[in-house]
């Protein structure tokens, strides 16, 4: 059986639909049944994994062979914290490491990690896309901490005997997409005209679609052990990925061809210069260890787009 935690979040939701179509069984945690939603019935609320009991962590995982960890403090560029080193170390390390050793203790033979790109960096250089076994270079205390619960599990596998997977995405899209890309999606399907036109850079995105898809080969062991890579086949840059949200959207982007330096400069006086990175920077990824293990992500980024457009339209 498979025990999926954060099972009502967006990658969750496309795993866990993913399982029923195929008929796995599986067991999604979640921290609380959702008051205005229906609960799915493979749904087991715990609480937080940070502080639920060893006790209940354990009787949550009996029967368990595998988990896809997918709970955590996600990156939230707007949201302000009193102490965002404290609260991602709680979300994303302390929970893991509790959830860790409580599979241990219950037999689990199998973890697979859903961490970030972040861990490798924020930029990369024309022709240096990021690579599995580049030094960490974590930035901000969100990547940080998905640095320090990699470590962390691999410790404990190395002395449990716990088989552990690591899958490191760059920014995900899909249906019922939150954060940076619903942003840049509602702008371009609201007409708003973007002062994107001169940037030229290089970055890989990920449909949920494909990280399912690569999920789903690494609780089969098809990658076996390690950390790897994973994004889109093909790398955009953001004018083009604003014009093929467009596409998909059967409209034309408005594309205003503004100076990179006066976008920074306008950004910076509206305090999002945090934000212009996310637009102009490369960051282009090698996932090709894992495509050589699992095959070829199935979707291309037109495919993964229209899937995003069909939810869109569909709300």
């Amino acid at each position: 059986m498979i025990v999926v935690t954060g099972a009502d979040g967006f990658v969750g939701t496309a795993l866990a639909a993913q399982l029923r179509l195929t008929g796995r069984r599986f067991r999604g945690l979640v921290r609380a049944f959702k008051a205005d939603s229906a609960v799915a019935p493979e749904h087991q609320a715990v609480g937080d994994l940070s502080t639920v009991s060893d006790e209940a962590l354990v009787r949550a995982l009996a029967g368990a062979d595998v988990i896809v960890h997918l709970a955590g403090r996600a990156h939230v560029m707007r949201k302000r914290l009193l102490d965002p080193a404290r609260a991602y170390h709680e979300a994303n390390v302390v929970a893991t490491e509790r959830l860790a050793r409580a599979a241990s203790r219950a037999g689990v033979r199998r973890i697979v990690f859903v961490s970030s790109i972040k861990v490798n960096g924020e930029t990369t250089s024309p022709g240096r896309p990021f690579r599995a076994d580049n030094p960490p270079r974590p930035y901000d205390h969100y990547a940080k901490s998905k640095r320090d619960a990699e470590q962390m599990l691999t410790d404990i596998a190395r002395a449990s005997g716990l088989s552990l997977a690591i899958l490191r995405p760059p920014l995900m899209y899909g249906p019922c997409v939150r954060g940076n890309f619903l942003t840049l999606w509602r702008a371009v399907a609201r007409g708003v005209p973007l002062p994107l036109g001169r940037i030229d850079n290089r970055r890989h995105l990920l449909y949920v679609g494909n990280l399912v898809h690569a999920i789903v080969a690494l609780i089969d062991g098809a990658a076996g052990e390690g950390t790897w890579l994973i994004a889109d086949r093909e790398s955009v840059s953001t004018p083009e990925l604003a014009r093929r949200i467009a596409a998909a959207l059967r409209q034309r982007a408005r594309l205003v061809p503004l100076p990179v330096g006066l976008l920074k400069f306008a950004a910076t006086a509206a305090g999002q210069r945090a934000l212009v990175p996310r637009l102009t920077d490369s960051l282009e990824v090698d996932a090709s260890p894992l495509a050589a293990r699992i095959g070829p992500l199935p979707y291309s980024l037109d495919e993964g787009l229209a899937d995003t457009a069909a939810w869109w339209t569909s709300r």
